[in-house]
């Protein structure tokens, strides 16, 4: 559990406590109320120093922290702890800077699921707690996702993801990129998966009989639900689905196989640092080589990722994925060949 939250935690335990007037509270017995709450939240705690708790009084007790009025009062030897005012809690105050500070990093990190649809209530909330805890100083934000709102399709995703969850069937407007003419098909819906900024529709399609047709969603025109039984998905782990591909292109008539790639110069380390997938196992044959090797399903994805790195990469294994890389190349060079020629 991160020591921040644990310092929240903390801080609502010792509030409760010193405003307790019906108990006296000894710095043992404050440990040992802390101690109990995170125990209960996290069994791998290592408990809490004497030197914690005062350090938590003293922040709480500073103006960074909420200024509380603390009595510390003897019973013989020992000192007890309590608000001067028992009425009091820090609940009730504003918000001192740390918390602010927490929720405006909070709200930078959520203002980048804005657009999700299982994160639609931020839309009105988002606002409300950004008012809330304006100042003059208006700090950039530290972090950013890899996003694009403006992705064509994007608008169907809330739809698509409703749907999935109420088990609605669909009939959907699909404009294939090869064709000039939309076309109808119906679709009970599964998953969605993003890829490559891009996203797209998994289910059962009834005229093909296949469960994992896949539509990506900036292709889709139209989606319309239609009252029909909806057929569950019993036989397709998704998890598991995807283990074997990159990206979400799975030929059903291939098996894995073993890929081996050699990756040059800075691409090496890039690639040491970054797997392309999961099944990855890399090792360096000189300073400025590294082999990785692969198990996977060959498949559009696969090439295109490969092309990505142009000459920083040569195919090992299998043969035929290596013709293929090196044609798409010859392919490339005579287009710019023949772009050079031309007056």
């Amino acid at each position: 559990m991160p020591t921040n939250k644990n310092a929240l935690i903390r801080y609502r335990v010792l509030d409760n406590c010193f405003r307790n007037h019906g108990r006296m509270y000894f710095i043992d017995d404050l440990i040992e109320a802390c101690e109990k709450v995170l125990l209960d939240l996290d069994p791998d705690s290592n408990g809490i120093s004497r030197r914690q708790i005062f350090e938590d009084i003293s922040f709480m007790e500073s103006k960074e922290g909420w200024h509380i009025e603390l009595e510390k009062l003897r019973d013989g030897k020992k000192v007890y702890y309590r608000y001067a005012d028992p009425s009091f809690s820090i609940n009730s105050m504003p918000l001192n800077q740390l918390e602010i500070e927490q929720l405006r990093s909070t709200i930078d990190i959520l203002s980048q699921f804005k657009g999700m649809p299982q994160f639609e209530w931020m839309h009105e909330l988002l606002p409300k707690l950004q008012q809330g805890i304006a100042d003059k100083k208006q700090d950039q934000p530290v972090i950013d996702f890899d996003g694009n709102e403006y992705l064509v399709g994007i608008e169907h995703l809330e739809v698509l993801y409703s749907a999935i969850y109420q088990k609605q069937v669909l009939q959907i407007r699909y404009q294939p990129f090869e064709s000039t003419q939309p076309f109808e098909l119906i679709i009970h819906p599964y998953y969605l998966k993003q890829y490559n900024n891009r996203w797209f529709l998994f289910g059962y399609n009834p005229d093909k009989e296949i469960y994992t047709w896949n539509l990506p969603l900036d292709r889709i025109q139209q989606i319309t639900p239609i009252r029909k039984p909806y057929k569950k998905n019993t036989k397709i782990d998704w998890k598991e689905y995807f283990e074997d591909i990159i990206g979400v292109t799975k030929p059903m008539d291939k098996k894995t196989e073993s890929i081996v790639l050699q990756f040059f110069g800075i691409t090496g380390k890039y690639i040491a640092s970054k797997p392309l997938h999961g099944s990855q196992k890399a090792k360096w044959i000189n300073a400025n080589m590294l082999e990785v090797q692969l198990q996977v399903i060959p498949n559009y994805e696969l090439e295109r990722l490969i092309l990505s790195y142009g000459e920083t990469v040569k195919v090992v294994t299998p043969k035929r994925l290596a013709e293929l890389v090196a044609g798409r190349h010859k392919k490339a060079f005579t287009q710019y060949a023949q772009s050079s020629s031309t007056p």
